[in-house]
């Protein structure tokens, strides 16, 4: 199989570290499926060059080299509207930094009012506040400044008044659930335990004159996959509006597509509801009953799809591999070269991301970056697991509680023999404190029940397909719209997602 492969990445503030060159056939695979497809398009040079030009922040060179090539009345469909799609990339690179530096100063001295400009210096400098210099002007992070206080101590011991501790969901932190699951597992033996029942309800909101009235808006909405052992009952209740088209359960992004008409003056609304159960997964994993895969063992349960790069996010560059033989050393049993890679993502702090379709190679981001969000941090476990011989895949969906918290989140899953499939939740991490090392070490090998999952996979196609560009070319958790002229981005709808969790059953019910 052909392979990308990334230059190596130096040591650099964090702004100029993510920008790592595309290859042509990263270029070709993040287009693909930007249109929701899995499979790479083919290579163009001039696609390539304004790649390259996007990333080092050259945006005028870009949009000429993008001019240029659609005044080409030969140019072949895809690679146009591969173009399309990077002139759209620059819109939501802007999108995603929108403040200039006399803004961000303004803004963070709001929050210090005794900054000192060296001070700004230094905190950008190291990449902090994040920036990307687009033709030779700094622009800023629409989150830098409070992604700043949750990455600095510094910073945040000066904020007046004082940074609140942020808002975490309740399984971040070890508590009577992990304690019933791993309790659950180790007296039945089983793996799937503690259910919880929930009831949903998640809409998709456009917002008025967004497309003109009498237009036909067509919604996605992410809906639960049904997973034997994990996601099981699932039972749908309804749509607004009613006719509705779900995807089948083999889809690896499920989804149910709702169509409306846009009324002039009105928001459009689309909505789902269903209940659903959802397991809690316990595996307590012994490092001294894994064993080394076969082939036997990789073809029998379909791995090489799980093994392996696959561009643009998974991709082993140099750094990536210098990274991974400073964790790993000459450890050579899987189940402790898993942990060690976990135990060294799980250090990475976390905070507020940047829009997935807007980033080269997302796990070589949360290498460099100083900072990785959930599915960041995923992607960058999946693809160091991958380099050493571990198969490791994705799900994502949404958490909730039993209270008024919900978020999206990413997690994945790994094989290791004879445990076979097992997942893994990087970011909630290591729940320090716990004094059970079941507990402890939950998600490395566990997953609670308040989580739903709607993908098993990233980057992949809907069911039925959309026509027009993702707005997330990843993920699927908040959903996607479009019209007959094109998709609509994030700045002209919105999400809600209110989840219920239904009281235990009594006795025979």
């Amino acid at each position: 199989m052909d392979r990308c492969s990334l230059s190596p990445i130096p040591n650099a503030p964090v702004a100029q570290a993510r920008l790592a060159p595309w290859r042509a056939c990263v270029a070709a695979t993040v287009l693909a499926a930007a249109l929701g497809a899995s499979s790479a398009i083919a290579a163009d040079a001039t696609l390539d060059a304004v790649a390259r030009d996007i990333d080092a922040g050259r945006f005028e060179a870009a949009q000429a080299r993008i001019d240029e090539r659609l005044r080409d009345g030969d140019l072949a469909p895809q690679v146009r509207r591969d173009l399309e799609f990077q002139r759209e990339r620059m819109r939501r690179i802007r999108l995603d930094f929108p403040m200039t530096e006399a803004q961000a100063l303004q803004r963070l001295r709001e929050r210090i009012p005794d900054l000192r400009e060296d001070e700004f210096r230094r905190w950008k400098a190291s990449g902090r506040i994040e920036h990307m210099v687009i033709d030779g002007t700094p622009y800023y992070f629409a989150r830098s400044i409070s992604n700043l206080f949750l990455l600095d101590p510094e910073a945040a011991a000066r904020r007046a008044p004082p940074v609140k501790p942020p808002v975490v969901g309740p399984m971040e932190r070890a508590n009577a659930y992990h304690v019933e699951a791993v309790r659950e597992a180790r007296a039945s033996g089983r793996h799937s335990v503690a259910p919880r029942r929930v009831r949903v309800t998640q809409s998709l909101v456009v917002e008025p004159d967004a497309v003109p009235a009498g237009e036909v808006l067509t919604a996605w909405i992410p809906y639960p996959r049904v997973i034997p052992g994990q996601q099981e009952r699932l039972l749908f209740a309804g749509s607004q509006p009613a006719a509705h088209r779900i995807a089948p359960e083999s889809a690896p992004q499920r989804t149910v597509q709702l169509e409306q008409r846009a009324k002039a003056g009105q928001p459009t609304r689309f909505s789902i509801s269903y209940e659903l159960t959802v397991h809690g997964q316990v595996n307590t994993i012994d490092a001294d009953r894994v064993v080394p895969l076969d082939d036997a063992t990789i073809a029998r349960d379909g791995l090489a799809a799980h093994l392996g790069e696959r561009a643009p996010h998974i991709v082993y560059t140099e750094a990536m591999r210098a990274f991974s033989k400073q964790v790993v050393g000459d450890e050579t049993n899987a189940a402790r070269i898993a942990r060690k890679l976990f135990d060294a993502v799980d250090r990475i702090p976390w905070a507020g991301a940047r829009e997935y379709s807007t980033l080269t190679n997302i796990s070589d981001y949360a290498l460099h970056a100083g900072h990785a969000d959930c599915g960041q941090q995923t992607l960058l476990l999946m693809t160091l697991l991958r380099l050493n011989g571990i198969p490791a895949r994705w799900q994502s969906g949404m958490v909730f509680s039993d209270g008024d918290y919900d978020n999206l989140h990413d997690w994945g899953w790994m094989y290791l023999a004879p445990y076979g499939w097992v997942p893994m939740d990087v970011t909630t991490g290591r729940l320090d404190g716990a004094g059970d090392p079941g507990v402890e070490w939950f998600y490395f090998g566990g997953l609670d029940a308040y989580r739903i999952a709607f993908n098993d996979d990233y980057a992949q196609a809907f069911v039925p397909p959309k026509q027009h560009f993702r707005s997330d070319t990843v993920d699927s958790q908040r959903g996607e719209v479009e019209w007959r002229g094109g998709n609509l981005y994030y700045d002209r709808w919105d999400y809600t997602f209110e989840a219920h969790v239904l009281p235990e059953p009594k006795p025979g019910e």
